[in-house]
């Protein structure tokens, strides 16, 4: 039984001490006076009964009531109900309240506090109220009772009742209710009145009557979910209401979801105003807040505020609240909806139910909380099965297994549980709900007998339903277990009685009467008996254990039994000794340990082998079991949620081997690098789980203990065995039976276990903290936990305790040199901590304590003394066998900077090499060794796994193309040892993961980074390879030295002019075709005889040019070589102008070649020599080159042949304000401001470009601009505007463009804007037929208007550039605004292709999505695509007629990759090997790209990264190449080679970033005078040109272009592919683009079976990734013309060049076309074919010799009409071409022997070797029989007759005369002599049937 009232107060308002407007609670009576022992009086409650504060009110308000609840210091609750009134204010209160400071009041108004006093200082009676407070102050929780009674106070005193107050006072603080136990009880204060109370029937079931259907109400399913979520991980959560009672009820509501578990931090459901800093607490908690006060709660950043006025719930950005784990969250919020809207469900039926009867908010309210109750029993199933009992007497002592309960659960990365767990709530549930004898209640019952319906009903909403509804009903009795109870029956006061003037005030209470009647009852209560109730109280019940539950729930096993049996007979094979069989097994082992289940199944197999007493193992034995327990070790957690460590440390601690006689080492010496053995939290789980095993052992009978010694971490083998659980129940059931003795005996009993277990761990722990090698410091370094005096806990907090510590121990303690004591210091600390925890716990007593503290000491110190030995002697041991390192192949020149570090090569997330979805062996890990060169990193090494074979894994890149290089911390394959490692990662896309070996010091991986970084970044360009290579110390040398080898800059430039006219001018005058000189003459100085070929020209004047006799012969080779640059070259090739000053030609050239940069002052990253218009003085271009960024002004760089339109390229324009600035140097011109003379200049050149073409610029009349165009070249009179064509409205724009006449020019100014796109340059981007506006009535548009519409010139510039230049004159040039990418933007993505292609670490989803996705992240194909669709407008807008001026960013990076696309796709010489070398060099190097800058070459650009310009560029060359393979001379590797070399500086070519900077160096000229002989290839091209002539690598065989044809490829995304340049990796031998590198053994021939029959059959496995594909199955006329190329070795003849043999064979192929040609028609089958997918033809025909090929070769051979025209043609073409594509000379030996053969006039006979070939028709012969050189041979077709002969002078004496036979030719008569008579006739024979037969 309780007081249902501790304290009756009653507390009016009074002043504010401090004189504020504000008032103050006073507490004007409360009764008992004298405070219950049981129950101190608790202080502060006047701010609780006003929260708002205490104001004064202008009118009288109801009465109010509300409970407040007040928590003391021992976590009890006080419910404080409080009912208050407003009474007329007493005139000395009125006065002191008004008068003071009225302004302070109005203020607080105005912030929003409830403060309704009127400001006047009128002091009329009544018009001020003030408020009374009832307050009722008690532990029970009866608010309805509370109403009642104080509402019954309240109306006695209004209403006049002739009741004595203090009598109903003293009966409501007397009157005594019982707690639980669902008893009733009618009470009755005195005053008529009569209540009836229900206690509940289990007091810890919650009362919630509807508390929290109405939280749902308010806020709604997900807002409350969110709120529940956020409590339970001790979030802190505020409520907002204007009402007090539902600020109550919310909070009521939210603990009653948390049922089970108690809420233990702050609560306050109401909190004054006064209190509100309380809001700022770092603890958690729920508190409610009058919503007046919402402003205060603006600025809480952590707090959760749910508004419960407004439905909201606003969570901060700070704030996660972990939402309940799947598939819960969704189960609860659909039950949720289904209990509160049942109509959801019938609301689509065609024929809805009737209306159903809705619950009552009561009853929906248990229904809500069955749902939470049913989640919690979902979430906790099981748990009981993680409990570990410590100690059962005197009071039960348990602890939860956090770990294990996760990890079975499969939660272990569940956020929300895993906080759950960690919380005060769960650790007070243990501790009450985890005694295995107490009272159950719902939740017990329901966790461990419903988990399997629940389960069940998952997928049947009904049956949930009616589940959840079944658990209302108990709750619901549970709340009222009396349902038809009578009614309250209590004097209320009447309505409106708040607005009548009571009679008085509240009176004050005589405190003797009430004293009276409570010292009364106290009497009484004290004689009578005490009613105690007996709880009933029985063993709680643990339900299914949780394996079972998880193995119902995970579907199919994830290790299959297969995997299993594989880790089992690997077990046997170690412990059998078939160490082959078992190494062969042990990779696949490691594999499979990757999975729980197999994990498991090595720790029984091995303890298996330990009960057998088979733990003494051999070395091979020990090594393979401590690598097996090392992998298995290595995925533990540091909680190790599966218990896999726990197995294990049983086991560790039991094998071991014998080093020598007396000492062994055991396992736990070498398994120590885990992070588990050093997590405090595993030593106590494991420890509690071992001393529950030894506490059930103590109390189990003899029998029943069948194994008392047994590991926690083996399951018992007999199910009906009694847990530890039930032990303890029965035991406590029977503890106060036993007597007293009986019971310290079993006290003491228990607390002997304990303290053994602890000695036993402090043991345990020592071994496998200690190091082996006691000396070193690693473990305080790598075993952070040691030192983490906080982390001793078996709470969760310290997550990343590793991390965190590892710093401050080496910081702090200066661990570096630490001796042998620091190290066992260390592991007595943390060994100490753990007993000192574990023992207070478990309550051992403190002697026993104080005894293990001196023992730890001495056993870590003893521990250390057995290692020490142990290290001695394993020191001793053979090292293992490590295969021995394999050098790499280096380049000539190439020399090794670090000699091989020992590594293994981890996989690096490409599937093909780990073994993945591709197939293929797992060729990683592969151990080996790097290397670092001056030119390359290079792998070489062999896969780990030995069943892979001997396969050599080289993988390399040039040292140049690193990109990123970054510390890891990775496990070895082999030992899973910790080691540091490397990730290199290349933008050759090759990436080496390595991780060091244990031999290689910290020191030598450090010196391998920093070398690496000194050579991936020289401080200067003549640091790298392509300049140090072939001399050591080049890079030394001053820079003086180098600009030395060739002429100076002043002497270049002086001279440049003069040659390149004679150069130039010359050929113009021979007009010979211009054919550059071959590679052969380039690479050596000019020929006399060519130097005279060249003869100066009359015109010109003899003051320009100095004789070529005065210059110094270096000079002139230096000048010719700079005219014979590819720029000069491709304009002489294009016909793009002289290099002349006089003006006499002038009239006949459009453009001209100007040497105004030759001293490249105008423009450093220009060439020296440019084309612009002829009218254009070279004073004029200073001016012009300003207005353009870096003053890269428009030039000419290509012209078209057919439509005479010229492509321009130039920087973007400068914004105006820049240009005001380049300016401001330069006087005015008079009459005219700067900026405007800079701009007309820009005007009239583009005037020039446009007036030099032939359509714009002839007099015939056919266009109106031409008179103007001459009119206006020269003078500075501003030109006519051209129209704005603007995006606004292109029609109207348009429109007028084709009614106005077209000569007229404009009389309105443009304003200077930059037009937007033209609306037919618009429609052409978007469709290239449409070149102007439909008609209005949708007929496409009249012919006739398409011409004039177009302009003579587009600008293409960026949309933000094109702001400075005026749209000018009269419709001839047109503004074509892009938006293109930035070079940063480039670098981003391609450092995002790069990822995407070789990730670095396996994907979490491997599969083919994941990569796509991530290539479509990089934008990479977007960019691809960009660039492809504007190349193939200007392509249009050219071959229309019209010229092109690309004018993007600076001119160097954009600009260049368009122009050189637009060349690629309009120019077919630009396809072939010496066009594109020539493009290249032109667009790329020329016109100063700079490789240097992007390419991060040195030192300076360390910072700006690599940015893949030129390599974008030649990825948009490779998707054309694809799209029309039959019109490019080269092939793909030839794009590979060049993306691969421009990145790798093995080659001079791509270095620097001008001509400028390459003259500076002297590379432009260099090897002119030099002898090159077998030097190593300085250029790119000239390596490219020797390889050419051995090997058709770089050549496309399906060339056959089409001489006219412009190139217009798709550009959309879809239609681009994956450059396999990205993709493919050649692991054999390395990147395949250095070619000495890449040429693997040659294959040997295919012999001859004895019996004859077919050749053998060689085949080879082709593996990806690893063999390179090209090489091992090359194409079919690489196979043919290598086999020629041996068959011909093999004759002895020198081989001839496959070109030569290739352009042999073409050529036969086309005479043959052409006389088997008649009646066909002469157009190529080929051509038929569209023109972008036009592929070769190939034909296979069967004729009556078997198979025939036909190959169509070349665009001029026709194909045959007919089949039996081509089959003819097939069949001719075979036998002529026989000859040179015949693979097995065995075949061609028909018949061979010995003749004597007659020499010529005047020589011998000799005895020769002859060969009759019947397939080849020839007689062959040979000095010997072994010879493979055929000294002669006799063509069969020009012998006439076959004669017996006579013997003639000198012939062999011995033989017959009819031996002697003549063959006869048409050239001469050959003499025989054979060896006899028959042979003779023999040989006649074959010979005559040989003629017979052709």
């Amino acid at each position: 039984m309780a007081r249902l009232a501790d304290y009756f107060v009653l507390v009016a308002f009074g002043p504010h001490p401090r004189g504020s407007g504000e008032g103050q609670g006073q507490i004007l009576q409360r009764f008992p006076e004298k405070d219950w022992e049981d129950n101190p009086f608790p202080q502060g409650i006047e701010l609780f009964c006003q929260p708002s504060g205490w104001q004064l009110c202008p009118e009288r308000n109801p009465p109010t009531f509300f409970v407040a609840v007040l928590t003391d210091i021992n976590s009890e609750r006080h419910y404080c109900a409080c009912l208050t009134f407003w009474e007329p204010v007493e005139p000395t209160q009125e006065a002191v309240c008004t008068t003071e400071d009225a302004v302070e009041r109005e203020e607080e108004a105005d912030e929003g506090g409830q403060v309704r006093l009127l400001t006047t200082t009128s002091a009329q009676a009544g018009q001020l109220f003030a408020p009374k407070t009832l307050v009722l102050v008690s532990r029970l929780d009866h608010a309805e009772v509370f109403r009642n009674s104080l509402g019954l106070i309240y109306a006695i005193h209004v209403e006049g009742l002739n009741v004595s107050l203090e009598n109903v006072i003293g009966n409501l603080l007397t009157c005594t209710v019982p707690l639980a136990g669902g008893s009733q009880r009618t009470i009755s204060l005195g005053a008529g009145d009569r209540q009836v109370i229900q206690t509940p029937l289990a007091d810890s079931l919650p009362i919630s009557r509807c508390s929290v259907a109405l939280l749902f109400r308010q806020l709604g399913i997900t807002n409350v979910l969110s709120l529940f979520c956020a409590a339970l991980t001790e979030h802190k959560v505020l409520f907002l209401s204007r009402s007090y009672q539902r600020l109550a009820d919310a909070c009521r509501g939210l603990l009653a979801l948390l049922f089970p578990l108690r809420y233990s931090f702050t609560y306050v459901p109401i909190l004054p105003a006064q209190l509100l800093e309380v809001l700022s607490t770092p603890t958690p908690f729920i508190i409610g807040v009058n919503a007046a006060f919402q402003a205060e709660t603006q600025e809480l950043l952590d707090v959760i505020v749910a508004d419960l006025d407004g439905g909201t719930v606003t969570v901060p950005e700070c704030v996660h609240i972990p939402p309940l784990p799947e598939p819960l969250q969704s189960q609860t919020h659909n039950v949720l909806s289904m209990v509160l809207d049942p109509e959801l469900e019938l609301a689509d039926l065609a024929f809805p139910p009737a209306t159903t009867s809705t619950p009552s908010l009561k009853m929906q309210d248990k229904e809500l909380r069955a749902v939470f109750l049913r989640l919690f029993a979902q979430l906790l199933q099981g748990y009981r099965w993680c409990l570990h009992i410590v100690r059962i007497h005197p009071e039960p002592v348990i602890r939860f297994h956090k770990a294990a309960f996760l990890g079975q659960r499969g939660l272990v990365e569940d956020d929300f549980l895993l906080k759950v767990l960690e919380g005060m709530a769960f650790a007070g549930f243990v501790s009450e709900r985890g005694v295995p004898y107490r009272p159950t209640d719902l939740f017990d019952e329901l966790v461990a007998h419903e988990v399997a319906r629940m389960r069940a009903d998952e997928n049947h909403p009904q049956r949930v339903l009616r589940h959840v509804q079944e658990l209302a009903e108990q709750l619901y009795k549970n709340e009222n277990p009396y349902p038809a109870v009578a009614m309250h029956k209590v004097q209320r006061p009447g309505e409106a009685s708040h607005l009548r003037r009571p009679p008085r005030p509240f009176p004050r209470l005589d405190e003797g009467t009430v004293q009276w009647i409570v010292d009364q009852a106290a009497a009484k209560m004290q004689g009578a008996p005490p009613a105690v109730k007996a709880e009933r109280r029985t063993t709680v019940p643990s339900g299914p254990p949780m394996t079972a539950i998880l193995e119902r729930c995970s579907g199919p096993h994830v290790n299959s039994a297969r995997r299993l049996e594989v880790v089992r007979n690997c077990i046997s094979y170690v412990f059998e000794g078939k160490m082959l069989e078992a190494k062969k097994l042990l990779p696949a082992v490691l594999r499979a340990l990757k999975g729980r289940a197999a994990r498991r199944c090595l720790a029984q197999e091995l303890h298996l082998h330990v009960q057998q007493n088979r733990a003494v193992l051999d070395h091979q034995q020990f090594d393979f079991v401590v690598r097996m327990m090392n992998c298995c070790l290595q995925d533990c957690t540091s909680l190790d949620e599966h218990g896999i460590a726990a197995a294990l440390l049983p086991l560790v601690t039991a094998f071991c081997r014998k080093l020598s006689p007396g000492v062994t080492q055991f396992a736990y010496s070498c398994v120590q690098e885990h992070v588990v053995w050093s997590t405090p939290q595993f030593w106590e789980a494991m420890f509690y789980g071992d001393v529950q095993t030894h506490i059930r052992a103590l109390y189990l009978e003899p029998s029943e203990d069948q194994a008392p010694s047994q590991e926690v971490g083996e399951a018992s083998s007999q199910e009906d065995q009694r847990s530890a659980l039930d032990v303890a129940s029965e035991q406590r059931r029977l503890w106060p039976t036993l007597s007293r003795e009986k019971q310290q005996e079993l006290v003491q009993k228990e607390e002997s276990t304990v303290f053994s277990q602890a000695i036993h761990y402090a043991n345990r722990m020592s071994y496998l903290l200690l190091p082996l090698d006691s000396s070193k410091s690693r473990l305080l370094r790598e075993r952070a936990g040691l030192g983490d005096l906080e982390s001793a806990s078996n709470s969760l907090v310290t997550n990343s305790m590793a991390g965190s510590m590892a710093e401050s121990y080496d910081t702090e303690s200066g661990f570096e040199d630490a001796e042998t004591c620091d190290v066992a210091g260390a592991v007595v600390r943390f060994i100490n901590r753990f007993v000192d925890k574990v023992c207070t716990e478990s309550g051992v007593t403190s002697d026993h304590l104080k005894g293990l503290h001196v023992m730890v000491p001495d056993i870590v110190q003893m521990h250390i003394e057995t290692l020490e030995a142990v290290h001695r002697e394993s020191k001793r041991l053979p090292p293992i066998q490590k295969p021995k390192l394999l050098r790499p192949r280096l380049l000539p020149g190439e020399e090794c900077v670090l000699d091989g570090l020992r590594v293994y090569l981890l996989p690096d997330g490409r599937e093909e090499g780990a073994g993945g979805g591709a197939g293929g062996p797992a060729l990683f890990p592969a151990e080996g060794a790097v290397f670092l060169t001056t030119y390359r990193v290079i792998f070489t090494g062999m896969p780990t796994d030995p069943l892979v074979g001997e396969q050599v894994v080289v993988r390399s890149f040039p040292v140049a193309a690193l990109t990123k290089e970054k510390r890891i911390s990775v496990q070895t394959p082999v030992d899973q040892l910790l080691q540091d490692g490397l990730q290199l990662r290349s933008c050759t896309f090759q990436l080496l993961k390595m991780a060091f070996d244990e031999e290689v010091g910290s020191d030598s991986a450090e010196l391998f980074r920093k070398q690496l970084h000194k050579l991936r970044y020289p401080p200067d360009i003549r640091g790298t390879f392509a300049f140090t290579l072939g001399s050591t110390h080049t890079s030394g040398r001053p820079s003086r030295v180098a600009k030395d080898k060739g002429p100076s800059l002043r002497t270049l430039s002086r001279n440049l002019v003069k040659n390149a006219k004679k150069t130039m001018v010359r050929q113009y005058v021979t007009r010979k075709k211009y054919n550059p000189p071959g590679w052969e003459q380039r690479g050596q100085p000019p020929y006399e005889d060519q130097e005279d070929e060249i003869s100066v020209s009359e015109e010109l004047e003899p003051s320009t040019l100095t004789p070529s006799s005065a210059l110094k012969p270096s000079d002139r080779m230096t000048m010719s070589s700079l005219v014979e640059r590819a720029c000069c070259r491709d304009y002489q090739r294009l016909g793009l102008g002289t290099l002349s000053s006089s003006l006499s030609r002038a009239k006949s050239e459009a453009f001209r070649i100007s040497p105004v940069n030759r001293m490249y002052a105008i423009c450093r990253s220009y060439p020296g020599l440019l084309i612009v218009p002829q009218s254009i003085q070279d004073n004029a271009l200073q001016r012009v080159s300003r207005c353009y960024r870096q003053n890269r002004f428009p030039v000419v760089c290509w012209r078209s042949g057919r439509s005479k339109a010229v492509l321009l390229r130039s920087g973007g324009l400068h914004g105006k304000g820049v240009v005001g600035l380049f300016k401001a140097q330069n006087a005015p011109s008079p009459g005219q401001s700067q900026a405007d003379s800079s701009s007309l200049e820009q005007e009239k050149y583009l005037q020039a470009v446009v007036s030099s073409m032939p359509r714009y610029a002839d007099a015939s009349g056919r266009n109106t601009l031409s008179g103007f165009s001459s009119a206006h070249m020269g003078s500075h009179v501003p030109s006519p505007r051209a129209r704005v064509t603007t995006l606004s409205n292109p029609m109207a724009a348009s429109a007028s463009r084709w009614t106005a006449p077209r000569g007229k020019r404009g009389s309105v100014r443009a304003s200077g804007r930059s037009g937007g796109l033209g609306a037919d340059v618009g429609s052409r981007l978007a469709d290239r037929d449409v070149l102007s506006p439909p008609q209005a009535n949708g007929a496409p548009p009249d012919p006739g208007f398409l011409r004039p519409q177009r302009a003579a010139l587009y600008i293409i510039g960026d949309k933000a550039q094109l702001k400075g230049l005026r749209p000018d004159p009269l419709q001839q040039w047109e503004l074509v605004p892009i938006e293109v990418f930035e070079a940063r933007q480039v670098k981003a993505s391609f450092k995002k292709l790069l990822k995407a292609c070789v990730p670095g670490c396996p994907a979490t989803d491997p599969g083919p999505a994941s990569f796509l996705r991530s290539l479509e992240d990089s934008e990479w194909l977007t960019q691809i695509h960009k660039l492809l669709q504007i190349s193939v407008l200007v392509v249009e807008l050219l071959d229309s007629g019209s010229s092109v001026l690309v004018s993007l960013e600076d001119g160097w990076d954009i600009t260049t990759q368009v122009v050189s696309l637009v060349q690629l796709l309009s120019d077919p010489f630009y396809r072939t090997l010496e066009g594109f070398r020539l493009l290249v060099e032109k667009e790329w190097l020329s016109f100063g790209h700079r490789f240097s800058h992007r390419g991060a070459h040195t030192l300076a650009g360390q910072s700006s990264g690599f940015t893949p310009v030129f390599l974008q560029f030649l990825d948009c060359v490779y998707q054309v190449h694809l799209q029309f393979p039959m019109e490019f001379e080269f092939s793909q590797f030839y794009l590979k080679f060049l993306g691969y070399h421009h990145a790798s500086r093995r080659f001079r070519t791509f270095l620097l970033d001008s001509d400028y900077e390459r003259i500076e160096l002297g590379l432009l000229y260099e090897e002119k005078g030099e002898r090159r002989g077998q030097l190593a290839c300085r250029s790119v091209w000239e390596y490219v040109e020797r390889l050419s002539k051995r090997t058709p690598v770089f050549y496309n065989y399906m060339y056959a272009p089409e001489d006219t044809e412009v190139l217009r490829p798709y550009s959309n995304v879809s239609n681009l592919k994956v450059w396999d340049f990205y993709t493919e990796e050649t692991l054999s031998e390395g990147p395949p683009y250095d070619w000495e590198l890449a040429q693997g053994p040659p294959e040997p021939p295919e012999e001859e079976r004895p019996d004859g029959g077919a050749p053998q059959s060689r085949r080879r496995v082709v593996w990806p990734c690893y063999d390179s594909r090209p090489r091992v199955q090359p194409d079919a006329i690489s196979r043919l013309l290598e086999e020629l190329q041996r068959l011909e070795t093999e004759l002895g003849r020198p081989p001839e060049r496959w070109k030569d043999t290739w352009d042999r064979v073409k050529a036969a192929q086309r005479l043959e076309g052409r006389i088997h040609g008649r009646g066909t028609p002469s157009s190529l089958l080929v051509s038929s074919v569209p023109h972008h997918r036009r592929s070769l033809g190939v034909y296979l025909q069967e004729g009556p010799v078997g198979s025939t090929l036909s190959l169509s070769l070349d665009s001029d051979q026709s194909s045959g009409s007919t089949t039996s025209s081509s089959r003819q043609a097939a069949r001719r073409s075979t036998s002529t071409l026989y000859s040179q594509f015949q693979t097995a000379e065995s075949e061609n030996r028909s018949y061979e022997g010995t003749l004597y053969k007659k020499g010529a006039f005047m020589k011998p006979w000799k005895a020769r070797w002859f060969v009759l070939d019947k397939t080849k028709h020839q007689l062959r012969y040979y000095d010997h029989r072994v010879d493979t050189q055929c000294k002669g041979v006799i063509d069969l077709a020009e012998v006439e007759a076959v004669a017996p002969g006579t013997p003639t002078m000198g012939a062999p004496k011995t033989v017959d005369e009819k031996a002697f036979f003549d063959v006869k030719t048409t050239r001469r008569v050959y003499n025989f002599c054979a060896q006899d008579v028959p042979s003779a006739q023999q040989w006649v024979d074959r010979i005559q049937s040989c003629l017979s037969d052709a």
